[in-house]
């Protein structure tokens, strides 16, 4: 799916780009991402259109989805850790 005919489906949602990202617990910037590349994930694409199709239907999706409380990714791996400070004789300290 094309950025454009997502920006489409959230519209026929009824629901902004902003409001969607924190609906699904998706950064703005990431999803903003994608309209360089033209193109959205097939995942963020069947959401957009799910909720399209629900709200032609009368289906309250925002609180179907609030319901399932979903928690936002956090960063982990390398380069993610809290950096620590070793001093001699003491115990290490975060920065």
């Amino acid at each position: 799916m094309t950025f454009i005919e997502f920006k489409k489906q959230l519209l026929d949602a009824h629901i902004s780009l902003p409001k969607f990202s924190k609906l699904i617990k998706v950064s703005e910037k990431n999803i903003q991402s994608y309209k360089k590349k033209q193109e959205v994930p097939n995942t963020i694409a069947v959401i957009a259109t799910c909720f399209a199709s629900m709200k032609q239907h009368d289906i309250d999706y925002k609180s179907l989805i609030e319901s399932l409380e979903l928690q936002a990714k956090t960063k982990k791996g390398v380069g993610f850790a809290k950096k620590t400070k070793k001093i001699e004789g003491e115990t290490p300290q975060a920065l």
